[in-house]
């Protein structure tokens, strides 16, 4: 089972700016079994608004900066945040002992393929 952190700003299409991950991508990963959620800069209630908006049931929603409690509260056999920013996403991503894609590597993924 692979879980995988999403940023939204820059990241997703609803993001701000927009990035170049669709919901409908987010939805077969979540169809498939990947545990899923996002880790921003924003507040977690605007994160379940998100999620909620567009049906979709996040597995978490959790600030950036608590990407390692994310981890400790999921078994899976890989943890992957994807996000668009070197200091902020990339950075916190591995020293919480996640891998980390940006979002074009991840949209080259099998993973959003139905």
């Amino acid at each position: 089972m692979i879980l995988i952190s999403y940023d939204i700003d820059g990241t997703l299409e609803v993001g701000d700016p927009p990035g170049p991950l669709t919901m409908e991508m987010v939805r077969i990963t979540k169809q498939k079994g990947f545990l899923i959620g996002s880790c921003s800069d924003r507040p977690p209630s605007r994160q379940r608004a998100m999620w909620d908006e567009y049906k979709i049931e996040a597995d978490f929603v959790s600030p950036k900066h608590m990407l390692a409690e994310v981890k400790t509260k999921f078994q899976a056999d890989a943890y992957v945040h994807i996000g668009d920013r070197e200091d902020l996403d990339k950075q916190m991503a591995l020293k919480a002992g996640f891998d980390f894609l940006w979002p074009d590597e991840a949209a080259a993924k099998d993973w959003f393929v139905a």
